[in-house]
């Protein structure tokens, strides 16, 4: 696993954004793993863990993945109070469980956003009889063999209001990694998305792999070679100007791409970057502070760059390390 990194949030929240994600007798460890791995992660890199979830299920306890794999889980709310619902795929597509419309009801109705994977998508797309949502292309093909009255589309995820019907498998990660990119800073996205070694995140609208879609780690290819030039320059920085010149931009379409697709500037997104290099080698390695700075670029004035970011000076943090690993 990738070395741990600190990445504050794009805003303080003083509570953590709730997950409920419900499991069947026969769910798909895949989507699951995923799905909590994501969370899991972003919890581990960020100052304030931003992410609570809960396993449930229609009866509560314990629930077997189709790998056998166990679960302990409780029983859905009457009255959920979630963010978000994730509803996990299963190897089993007529699954009884799976049949969820009063739950997603239930859900919705109280402001949460519903993300419905592969089986349960297919399941929710033939009860509602509605076009235009996504499945797996296995379960798209599923549907069409039982004369649906509406075919499924083959983007890794289509949104239509509160509900969400994902592709499932693999695409998964994609769909958590766009999902915390809501309450996390760019930057800590890309951290979590590097950890898992997931090289491109796609979008929603991108077109399931089988149909052989090139894709982008940001969903432009000319932001994709900028922040390549970045990570290969973390020790000592390229002046933006550069930058732009090697990739034949101006300034200001460059600046108008990471508003775009970041969210920041680019000296922002590239400054962040450099300091979650120095917070992971704080955490993870012998090197001072002084050689820490340097190697990330900051050959002055790293310590108050670094509180500036993350409240705390390196002293205080790696004084924060030892406290928690001698308990």
């Amino acid at each position: 696993m990738g070395a741990e990194t600190t990445l504050k949030l794009v805003k303080a929240e003083t509570r953590q954004t709730q997950f409920d994600i419900i499991v069947a007798p026969g769910f798909v460890l895949t989507e699951l793993a995923a799905l909590v791995d994501v969370l899991r992660i972003a919890n581990r890199v960020c100052p304030h863990p931003p992410f609570a979830y809960t396993y449930r299920s229609l009866r509560g306890g314990l629930i077997e993945s189709s790998s056998g794999a166990v679960v302990a889980t409780e029983r859905v709310p009457a009255q959920p109070r979630a963010d978000y619902l994730f509803v996990i795929g299963n190897s089993d597509p007529d699954q009884p469980e799976l049949s969820l419309g009063r739950v997603v009801k239930d859900y919705t109705f109280r402001g949460a956003q519903v993300f419905l994977l592969a089986e349960a998508a297919s399941r929710y797309i033939n009860e509602r009889g509605t076009a235009d949502l996504a499945t797996h292309w296995e379960n798209a093909a599923f549907l069409r063999e039982r004369g649906a009255r509406f075919d499924a589309t083959f983007s890794l995820a289509t949104e239509q209001g509160p509900v969400v019907t994902c592709a499932g498998m693999g695409a998964t990660v994609d769909v958590v990694l766009s999902v915390i990119g809501r309450h996390v800073s760019g930057p800590a996205k890309m951290t979590v998305a590097d950890i898992m070694l997931h090289e491109h995140i796609r979008d929603f609208a991108t077109m399931q792999p089988f149909s052989g879609i090139k894709t982008t780690s940001t969903g432009d290819e000319a932001l994709d070679q900028c922040i390549k030039m970045m990570q290969a320059n973390i020790e000592d920085p390229l002046p933006i100007g550069e930058i732009v010149a090697a990739l034949g931009l101006s300034n200001r379409s460059l600046e108008r791409k990471f508003r775009t697709y970041m969210g920041t500037t680019p000296n922002n997104f590239y400054r962040e970057m450099r300091l979650a290099k120095a917070n992971s080698l704080l955490l993870n390695t012998a090197m001072s502070v002084r050689e820490i700075g340097l190697a990330c670029g900051f050959p002055n004035g790293f310590s108050a760059v670094y509180k500036s970011f993350y409240g705390v000076t390196p002293f205080v943090l790696r004084r924060q390390k030892r406290a928690a690993v001698q308990r």
